[in-house]
């Protein structure tokens, strides 16, 4: 029997975003965007899906997706929403499990 990873299961949906006001929202991001330029991506991952900014997310799945963690970048990618990236990793996906079943 295949054991459930440490981490749990994959979460596609997007965290509830409490109400903030248009400024600290803006606050948020900016702190978000500093926390990714300085190399603290786990942080500025949490502050972008808690404020729901799209741009970061993604750019956060972008992280990932470099790192080799392709999982964690799918799921970026479908939260932010960013379809197009979504699609482009499940059809690279399907066309490599395509490859294992031919040989």
């Amino acid at each position: 029997m295949a054991e459930i990873p440490k981490q749990g299961f994959i979460k596609l949906t997007a965290p509830r975003q409490p109400e903030l006001s248009s400024q600290d929202r803006a606050a948020l991001v900016r702190k978000g965007n500093q926390l990714f330029n300085s190399g603290d991506i786990e942080t500025a991952q949490k502050v972008f899906l808690s404020v729901g900014y799209s741009d970061g997310i993604i750019r956060v799945g972008d992280y990932h997706y470099k790192q080799g963690n392709y999982m964690e970048a799918f799921r970026m990618y479908k939260i932010a929403p960013a379809p197009e990236k979504a699609a482009w990793m499940i059809d690279t996906m399907a066309e490599i499990i395509k490859e294992w079943m031919e040989e």
